[in-house]
């Protein structure tokens, strides 16, 4: 990182800090011992992900007898998926929720979640995740003082586009595809024939209609949330992706918790991953109902020349023996 990017962190940091400050958010507990975590995310209200954390606010709030409650502060109000991650680095925010890709560039083992086409399907995603890898995958941010306590699900992603559908790798030759800012998201458009363009997501939708970028790609209820269908009018459900979202506390936080308050944290985010597959599932069902509405075109491709073309990034990952491993227990789940 060049000294003018730390200092631009630096910059964006200190903003949010003293966004903190203002809101009295420094102290973690009042005079009659109730601890309130402070939980920051990108996302808008009306997303599954963030009623998904709603459930988890009223489960621990339940559990705890109110003497664990949880302040939310959506749509990106104290920063993106990264700064935010940052702040709970340095215990200024307790909780968040980010993508695992947003994780990967913290905890490395989180970009096995990323290789495309790696899940068959969501219930071969969710065995894997809510068992020993998954365990593992969340337990080993902690030595990057970002502890995972759930997976939620966010879906798999495909690509939509201003100007005709992708049914084919080739599709993408030439066209400008806005992607996370992630090697591995990166590396899968480009593999595909596209020209991968990082940029943070609450810019996309302008960058759509001033044609700075071609299309993008994600699930359904974020295309849906985004408002990006009203100006891309083609979706093709190539599914190359299966990322999930990561609810995700500071160590720091965590470790000023005793035993009985780091299990009533845990069960309400156990609990509240039950609850936001639900909510999931029916936002995708409204979601289609919408762009349908809104008359964009859906297309489902052969998936075996997209699965074919990005098999370098699997063969690259598996390179290294750690992630060999990892993806070869998915493989035989």
């Amino acid at each position: 990182m060049y000294m003018q990017d730390y200092k631009a962190l630096g910059k964006k940091l200190i903003v949010a800090i003293g966004i903190l400050a203002c809101l009295g958010l420094y102290s973690c507990s009042d005079i009659t011992n109730h601890k309130t975590l402070f939980f920051a995310h990108s996302l808008p209200i009306t997303h599954p992900v963030h009623k998904g954390i709603l459930a988890m606010q009223e489960a621990l709030n339940e559990k705890s007898g109110g003497k664990l409650q949880i302040k939310i502060f959506p749509d990106g109000q104290l920063g993106t998926e990264r700064e935010v991650l940052e702040l709970l680095q340095i215990g200024s925010v307790a909780m968040t929720k980010v993508s695992a890709a947003s994780m990967s560039s913290f905890s490395p083992e989180y970009r096995v979640l990323g290789v495309p086409y790696l899940f068959r399907d969501t219930e071969h995603m969710f065995s894997v995740l809510e068992g020993e890898i998954g365990k593992e995958l969340l337990e080993g941010g902690s030595e990057y003082l970002l502890r995972g306590l759930c997976f939620y699900d966010a879906g798999s992603r495909s690509f939509y586009t201003l100007d005709g559908f992708i049914k084919t790798p080739s599709d993408l030759k030439g066209k400008k595809i806005r992607v996370m800012n992630d090697q591995m998201a990166v590396n899968m458009v480009n593999d595909l024939g596209g020209s991968a363009t990082p940029m943070a997501y609450g810019e996309l939708y302008t960058a759509l209609q001033q044609r700075v970028v071609d299309g993008a790609e994600n699930n359904i209820p974020s295309f849906v949330t985004s408002n990006h269908y009203e100006v891309c009018k083609f979706y093709t459900v190539d599914e190359h992706s299966m990322v999930p979202d990561v609810v995700v506390v500071g160590t720091k936080f965590w470790d000023t918790l005793n035993d009985i308050e780091k299990e009533w944290l845990q069960a309400a985010a156990d609990e509240s991953v039950k609850k936001q597959k639900v909510y999931w599932q029916e936002t995708v069902k409204e979601g289609m109902e919408i762009i349908e509405k809104a008359n964009v075109k859906i297309y489902n491709p052969d998936k075996s020349p997209f699965v074919e073309k990005t098999k370098p990034i699997l063969e690259e990952l598996m390179k290294d023996t750690k992630m060999k491993r990892i993806i070869e227990e998915i493989n035989n789940q």
